[in-house]
């Protein structure tokens, strides 16, 4: 499976995210990950709020993290999130954070890498086949991931 394209979001490293040592705290680039996701679901064309309207719940199973370097107040941050596989009932995301001097900037200094692994649940917390569940939103992640197949 080809995983899909780099979805970007931009955001600032903000003062409450670091610690006494002036570092974003290692704590605060789990919630950058899910700002990713979020965003990512979104610019695919379903807000997460649709999801769960409909009764889908999507948490995490498993998640890893190379810290690389540290990100600082008031950087510039790029977070990539892509979908690395996905079945009917689980998706992986791989995520990228880097820091950047300018938003057009094409390449930007590496801090961290890592992924989070999913699974879809019913407001029951039963496993949920996406596909049968929201059939709409199984279309958006396959044509994701088969744009990048036929490039």
């Amino acid at each position: 499976m080809v995983p899909s394209r780099w979805f970007v979001h931009h955001l600032k490293a903000r003062y409450a995210e670091t610690d006494q040592m002036g570092v974003v705290y290692h704590a605060n680039y789990l919630t950058w990950f899910e700002i990713g996701r979020t965003e990512m679901i979104r610019e695919l064309g379903m807000p997460y709020r649709k999801i769960e309207e409909r009764g889908l719940l999507l948490p995490v199973i498993d998640l890893g993290m190379q810290f690389l370097k540290p990100a600082r107040y008031d950087d510039h941050i790029r977070v990539l999130t892509r979908i690395r596989d996905y079945s009917n009932i689980r998706m992986t995301f791989e995520v990228r954070i880097e820091r950047i001097d300018d938003p057009s900037q094409q390449e930007g200094e590496l801090l961290i890498i890592g992924h989070t692994k999913h699974v879809w649940l019913n407001r029951s917390w039963r496993p949920a086949r996406i596909d049968r569940e929201a059939p709409e939103l199984y279309a958006l992640i396959r044509q994701a991931c088969q744009e990048q197949e036929l490039k």
